[in-house]
This record gives structure tokens, sequence and C-alpha cells, in this order.
């Protein structure tokens, strides 16, 4: 009897894995579906965009730093070529320094960074989209978005996430050589694709880094990350705030070219 209790179980564990996995799927969504929607929610919202970010530095030993920056952003194709341009305010230091970028999902991107201190303008090699971007443990790719092609996607299941619905998506990069992690998860709300948790495991499987999205607001109907958080085992976290979220401004694409490294769009910046 004894057996047999086990082994309908079993069975139920078993058919409860199947379901859940596949509902997803039954509902017509496959994971790079998903993922795609994912990416369109956090990077492409409305035809362009502007807002101001804080970001809080805290290393291993608790000693914070802070980041005040304004980003502009503009699409050219909805979930295909952006323009990025991330101007610094804060601390003095780093003043007037400009991050740019013309992302190429596909493709190889054009990243620059000006370091007025110096009147050094630097081209920010592929390579390198992994690195730390302004100190912080968020990475460049963070900031400009990953290619979803560089990854394959599994639906791993339907969760909750407080009291989110969510999909659970396992993403592993196709070249492993190009990355410090093996794997990352990501929990994406099943309502407003918005991923709002990412694990990224390092190559012994181990937990690297886990990365929260812990405020959001609808602004000009657009479902919009007010607060998020990078934490690196071991290492400190970054937490990032931003505010004067606005969306379809009408940016000229002037703004986003190598003069406006050295000479800011004041207007947009205020």
């Amino acid at each position: 009897m004894k057996k047999i209790f086990k082994l309908i179980f079993v069975v139920f564990i078993f058919t409860f894995f199947i379901f859940t996995t596949k509902s997803a799927e039954a509902a017509g969504l496959t994971a790079g579906e998903i993922v795609d929607k994912a990416n369109l929610a956090y990077y492409y919202g409305g035809s362009d965009g502007r807002a101001e970010m804080k970001m809080t530095i805290t290393d291993s030993r608790g000693r914070e730093r802070i980041r005040e920056m304004v980003m502009l952003r503009k699409d050219l194709t909805d979930g295909g070529e952006q323009k990025f341009y991330v101007f610094f305010k804060n601390p003095p230091d780093v003043n007037g320094m400009v991050f740019m970028v013309l992302k190429r999902p596909g493709g190889t991107d054009d990243r620059w960074l000006y370091i007025p201190a110096v009147d050094l303008v630097k081209r920010v090699a592929s390579k390198d989209k992994r690195s730390s971007f302004a100190g912080s443990h968020f990475t460049y790719e963070d900031v400009s978005g990953r290619d979803t092609s560089a990854d394959t996607h599994e639906l791993l299941g339907l969760e909750k996430l407080g009291v989110r619905d969510v999909y659970l998506i396992k993403n592993t990069p196709k070249n492993p050589d190009l990355v410090e992690f093996s794997f990352f998860k990501v929990w994406i709300d099943k309502e407003n694709f918005l991923p709002l948790k990412g694990e990224y495991f390092d190559k012994k499987g181990n937990l690297q880094k886990t990365v929260t999205v812990d405020e959001v607001e609808v602004i000009d109907g657009i479902a919009s990350v007010l607060k998020g958080k990078v934490a690196e085992v071991g290492r400190g976290s970054t937490v990032v705030e931003f505010k004067n979220i606005r969306y379809n401004l009408g940016f000229k694409d002037k703004i986003f070219t190598e003069r406006s490294l050295r000479k800011p769009p004041r207007k947009w910046l205020k």
C-alpha cells in the first residue's frame, strides 16, 4: 500500500510540474516571445524617454558613494536599434562625463565615454560591455540592455513573486566565453512583462548576483521602474532610483552624436 501511495504521489508531482511549465505555452507564448516582450517593456517604453537617475553604491565594507545622472533614450525601431545618452551631474568629480550608446541588437554596439577632466572621448570596446558602469554593480550592458538573441531561453514555469503572477525563464548564453556567468534566471510579470527579479550564476553554478525591481509606477500609460537594486555576493550592492520620467518627447538625432559628448543638450538635462 505504501509503495502504491508513493507511486501516486510521484505521478502527481510530475503531472503538476508539466502542467505548470506548459501553461504559458498553452496561452500561446514561447519562452523567447516572453523574453522579447520583457525587453520591450523594460527598454522601449514610448518612442523615446528621459529620466533622472540616482545610484547609491555600497561596497562590501558598507561605504557609500552617490552618482546622479540624466538618461536620454531614442528608439530607432521598436525592439531594434536605440540611442542612449547618459549625462553625469554628481558628484563634482564626474560632472560633465557622458556615456553614449548606439545599440544594435544582433550586431556590434557603438559605445563612447567622454571624460571632461582630460577632454577625452574614449570608445568603449564591445568586450567591455560586461564591465562595471560608473563604478557601480551594474554593467554597461545592464544600462542599455542585453541582446536577447545572445541567449537560449527556457520557460521553467509560472510562479508567484509577492502578489504578482510571473513567468520564470532560464537564459543560457550561446557563447559562454564572452560572459562571466553560466546562466541567469529572470522572473517576468505576467501582466505588464516587466522583469521583476533576476539571478545570475557563476561558472560553478553558485549564485553570483541578484537584480530586483522594487517599485513600479504607471506613467503616461507605461509601466515604469522607479527603484531597483543589484547585489553581488560578497561585493556590496547598488540601488538605482528614477524620477521625473517622461516619454515621447521628440528627441532629434543630433542629440546622440559625438559632437554632443563635448556640447551636451542642456535643454533636456535641466
